[in-house]
C-alpha cells in the first residue's frame, strides 16, 4: 500500500567530504547504519543531558562528543551510536527537531563514526558554522569566529582613535613623588638600625664577635 506521508526515518542528502569510500558504498553505509549525527547542539549540553534524551528511543551504546580541536572542550555537536538500527531511526522520527536545553537539535543517519571525526574542523579549532556566524548566540560561545575577531579590531581602533595622552601633570602628583621618595628613604634608615642594633646584641651574647672586634682593632 502507497503511503502519502514521507517517512521522517530519511537521511539528508548531506556527505562528509572526508568520506572514504565510493557513492555507493555510502549508501549501503546509511541503510544499515546505527549511529546518528546530532547537531546545533549548545557548548553547555552535556553527555547525561543527551543519554536521558536519546535513550528514551532505544539502548544506546555509546555517545561521542564534538569536541573543539584546540581547546578540547563541547563544541555544539555530537554522534549518538544504538545497538539496533530501528532504534535510530526511531530517534529520526521522534526526536529530531526536538528542544534540547532550549534549541531545536537536529538528527541525521550517519555512515558510522571514525576517530577524529570528534574534532570540529574550523580554522579556529570548533565547528566550521561558527566560524562565518553574524549573530550572537549566548550558547555557542556568543559571537562566530570572525565577527568577534572583527568585533575586536574595531574596538581597539575606536581606544586608538578616542586615546589622548596626558598634557598636564596633575596637581599633587610631584609632591605625592617627594613623598613616596622619603618614606623610601626613613624605611631604609629604620632597617639599618635594625642592623647596627642586631649587631650589637650579637657581640653581647657571643664573646667570639668581641676577640674580632678586638683583633681589629690592633691592626
Amino acid at each position: 500500500m502507497t503511503s502519502i506521508v514521507n517517512s521522517l526515518a530519511v537521511p539528508s542528502t548531506y556527505r562528509d567530504q572526508l568520506y572514504q569510500g565510493s557513492s555507493n558504498q555510502f549508501v549501503n553505509d546509511l541503510t544499515t547504519t546505527t549511529t546518528l549525527y546530532v547537531g546545533n547542539l549548545s557548548f553547555y549540553t552535556t553527555e547525561e543531558q543527551i543519554y536521558e534524551l536519546f535513550s528514551k528511543c532505544g539502548e544506546i551504546k555509546r555517545i561521542i562528543m564534538g569536541l573543539d580541536r584546540n581547546q578540547k572542550t563541547p563544541c555544539g555537536f555530537c554522534f549518538v551510536e544504538y545497538y539496533h538500527r530501528n532504534d535510530a531511526l526511531d530517534c529520526m522520527k521522534y526526536v529530531n527537531g526536538t528542544k534540547l536545553d532550549e534549541r531545536v537539535i537536529r538528527c541525521d543517519l550517519d555512515p558510522g563514526f571514525k576517530e577524529g571525526r570528534q574534532f570540529g574542523r574550523g580554522k579556529s579549532g570548533g565547528q566550521v558554522r561558527d566560524e562565518y556566524r553574524t549573530e550572537f548566540d549566548p550558547g555557542r560561545g556568543g559571537w562566530g569566529h570572525r565577527m568577534r575577531f572583527q568585533l575586536e579590531r574595531e574596538r581597539e581602533q575606536k581606544l586608538k582613535d578616542t586615546y589622548e595622552p596626558i598634557k598636564e601633570i596633575p596637581s599633587g602628583a610631584e609632591q605625592y613623588k617627594n613623598r613616596i621618595s622619603d618614606n623610601s628613604g626613613s624605611r631604609k634608615r629604620e632597617r639599618d638600625s635594625e642592623d647596627d642594633s642586631e649587631r650589637k646584641r650579637l657581640k653581647e651574647q657571643n664573646p667570639r664577635f668581641r676577640e674580632n672586634d678586638e683583633d681589629d682593632d690592633d691592626e
